[in-house]
């Protein structure tokens, strides 16, 4: 079943931009008529621009989390050493879960002294963190892979985005697109009507503006004995949008011609 669902394309800013574009088209400080001379209404200046955004919603079909580890101690070397070998841990917990290898980047890695240290008798903290960039192209499993994370020593689970792969954007572009000129078209014929003009065609169109935005989740989770009792983590993401901006030129002619 196609899940996609169109929205009402916006308009913001289109009154704003077809006004300017009407006043050079219908109106001249130096008004031919009032001359004595003919007024050529089919001439390339005959122009209403419209500028409109289109609009689609689709479920993801990709997620994107940091997952890692944290370490605190008194030397860097034992910072370093934990970091490890819970990394490894995590590793071997991705590939468990079957999870590619292009699905799993390394993050950030530090090791430095701590901000907060107390400084007693010359003992000093030392923190360090090491994370991994996973991406899921199953969204369903986003629950089951936090889990199955944070089962294996991970205590740095960021947030989760949602999003979609590169070719649904590219198909939900064309129908973004489709639904800002549908949207352009119905401005150009109401501004016309409203101007007392007729349309004559389109004499120029460009897009620009492709946007996909991203749901963003925050995760909250436990890692202590309580997590024993928890539920399985659930994640419910919400629609993501692709939009798109068109302009639209039109040329016009007087309705009597």
């Amino acid at each position: 079943m196609d899940r996609r669902q169109f929205l009402a394309a916006s308009t913001v800013g289109v009154a704003a931009t077809t006004a300017g574009c009407l006043g050079n088209a219908l109106s001249s400080t130096d008004d031919p008529a009032q001359a004595g001379e003919d007024v050529d209404t089919t001439t390339a200046d005959n122009t209403i621009t419209v500028t409109a955004d289109g609009e689609v919603e689709t479920e993801p079909d990709r997620a994107t989390m940091s997952i890692g580890v944290e370490s605190v101690d008194e030397s860097a070397d034992a910072v370093s050493d934990d970091l490890a070998t819970r990394s490894e841990q995590l590793r071997e917990a991705f590939d468990d879960l079957g999870i590619p290898e292009d699905g799993v980047e390394e993050g950030q890695y530090s090791v430095r002294p701590s901000p907060a240290a107390r400084r007693e008798d010359g003992v000093e903290e030392f923190v360090g963190t090491h994370s991994y960039q996973v991406t899921l192209d199953d969204v369903e499993r986003v629950g089951e892979v936090i889990d199955a994370a944070v089962d294996a020593g991970a205590d740095d689970v960021g947030r989760v985005n949602f999003t979609v792969r590169d070719e649904t954007r590219a198909e939900l572009r064309k129908d973004a697109i489709d639904d800002a000129l549908a949207t352009a078209d119905e401005e150009a014929e109401h501004i016309a009507s409203n101007r007392g003009v007729e349309l004559t065609g389109t004499t120029a169109v460009t897009t620009s503006d492709v946007r996909v935005s991203t749901v963003r989740h925050d995760v909250a989770y436990e890692t202590d004995d309580a997590a024993d009792a928890a539920p399985e983590t659930e994640i419910d993401a919400d629609p993501v949008s692709v939009t798109a901006s068109a302009t639209v030129e039109y040329g016009f002619s007087d309705a009597g011609d």
